[in-house]
């Protein structure tokens, strides 16, 4: 029963004689959150339907809508690095009907070189993670490098010949390259694209010679033969393609540019929503048809608590803030 309906409704008992005992406001919230929920269950997207996101979310909603009652409705609200559907879960009610499903980009990256108008720690409530892969780093096939030191010496030697693209600015693929460019000590220039889709196509035609790639976009290429996969970012290789080395396997010690796909939910979301959303979460991502789903797509399932979702936000916060200061990266 909401606040408004509790006091209309003692002052009609009262008028005509009789009373309600006193219920608290904290009382009606942990009421309606044990109830929780009774109504469909907005998920919002921060990137366009058939992207990484959204193939990573998908699997999860029949689950979720079996686990908790109600169906799993998804909004897509792509733009600004997926700051704009960040932020729009960001100023919504704490109730459990608004949730998000996105990527590390728009609480861990973009924050440290961007003036959000929501802060990745305060303003939201972590649910619990859905899955973690790496970017492939992928090559024309009129390059020469083979594997990764021979990109590295390539661009030690021939440093004006290497473009990398990335979907954009900001986004896991620039920030894997920069880590790389870092840590291998070269320069290599970024080409940012609007999106994972035409920068693949333009390393299919070659327009550029060197990509950073989501896995979900580019294994189709490597496995039709049209780009070369040379590195996966990861600290793991990745089950759909398990004859790439990760980057650190080929020289460089240390290193890991892992992108992770999780849930959200506004500030100050009750316990119970949390506790029951997790729940869900983590039975989800035990089924055999999820797992296959997400790993076909380059990720592997990552169920966990609440707190070890907020330890990955704090940790990546420092990790690419650093990366970001270093690298003199500002977001506009």
């Amino acid at each position: 029963m909401k606040t408004t309906e509790v006091h209309l409704l003692r002052r009609r008992l009262l008028g005509a004689g009789l009373s309600l005992p006193l219920i608290s406001v904290p009382a009606i919230g942990r009421a309606q959150s044990a109830d929780w929920p009774q109504r469909p269950i907005r998920v919002v997207v921060g990137y366009p339907a058939g992207g990484a996101a959204d193939g990573t979310a998908r699997p999860l909603g029949p689950k979720l809508n079996e686990m908790l009652g109600q169906p799993i409705v998804f909004d897509y609200k792509p733009g600004a690095g997926a700051t704009i559907a960040a932020d729009y879960t960001a100023k919504a009610a704490p109730d459990g009907y608004t949730l998000h499903f996105g990527d590390s980009g728009p609480i861990t990256i973009l924050p440290n070189g961007k003036k959000l108008n929501y802060d990745p720690l305060a303003s939201f409530t972590p649910i619990g993670m859905g899955c973690t892969g790496g970017t492939l780093l992928v090559v024309h096939p009129s390059v020469k490098a083979q594997n990764l030191s021979e990109l590295i010496n390539l661009a030690r030697t021939e440093p004006q010949t290497i473009h990398y693209g990335t979907s954009g600015l900001g986004g896991a693929g620039h920030l894997a390259a920069e880590l790389l460019q870092q840590m291998a000590g070269i320069t290599i220039t970024h080409v940012p694209y609007k999106g994972g889709n035409q920068a693949i196509s333009d390393l299919v035609g070659g327009q550029v010679p060197v990509l950073f790639s989501s896995m979900a976009t580019a294994v189709p290429h490597v496995l039709s033969g049209k780009v070369r996969a040379i590195a996966v970012t990861s600290a793991n290789r990745a089950s759909v393609l398990p004859d790439v080395p990760t980057v650190a396997e080929q020289g460089l010690p240390g290193f890991e540019a892992s992108i992770w796909f999780a849930m959200f939910g506004p500030a100050d979301l009750p316990p119970e929503v949390v506790r029951k959303t997790n729940n869900a979460m983590n039975v989800a991502l035990a089924d055999p048809a999820v797992q296959d789903a997400l790993r076909r797509q380059g990720y592997e399932p990552q169920p966990g608590t609440p707190e070890d979702l907020a330890r990955q936000v704090r940790s990546d916060l420092e990790k690419w803030g650093k990366v970001i200061r270093d690298a003199d990266i500002t977001f506009s």
